[in-house]
């Protein structure tokens, strides 16, 4: 919950729409709003997916040289010549959405749900709402829709900013 005393605030850009880029700003999100910092967070582009009701997160591993899963003991890097194959994305979302739940991390709904009991401010993007003919019915309730403009202001209010 919103700490009056405290009066820090934060905002996020949200621009992608992977499992693994979910996390991170969600997680940094609901942190702060744990610590009584006022959150706003503005979905755009890949990451307006984030609010919709359903959904169906995958994360992709082409291109991702970082990406190292626990196997056997070690670290299992995916070279890119296999992550170029058919079905290495439904693989390794398996795989990521496996070890998520193994290790009792958060789902995403559920830290959105916490992300709305904290009263982060959640803001979809209208603009890229009408891009990808996405509609209000098609997101979660508690959002609310407004554009660059709307974020510009809160933003300018406030003491951290980040794009993610």
């Amino acid at each position: 919950m919103l700490d009056e005393t405290n009066g820090k605030s934060m905002s996020i850009i949200v621009t992608k729409g992977t499992l693994d880029w979910a996390y991170p700003p969600f997680i940094l999100a609901t942190t702060a709003a744990a610590m009584g910092l006022n959150v706003t967070m503005f979905f755009t582009f890949y990451g307006l997916t984030l609010l919709k009701k359903d959904l169906k997160l995958k994360i992709n591993p082409l291109g991702n040289a970082a990406m190292e899963m626990p196997m056997a003991g070690g670290h299992m890097a995916m070279p890119n010549i296999l992550a170029a194959m058919p079905g290495a994305t439904a693989l390794t979302s398996a795989m990521m959405k496996n070890m998520i739940r193994k290790k009792g991390v958060a789902s995403i709904e559920e830290l959105r749900d916490l992300a709305l009991e904290a009263d982060v401010n959640m803001i979809a993007c209208q603009m890229t709402m009408d891009l990808f003919e996405y509609r209000k019915e098609d997101m979660i309730e508690g959002i609310t829709l407004g554009g660059a403009a709307t974020w510009v202001d809160a933003a300018t209010r406030c003491d951290i900013n980040l794009y993610i």
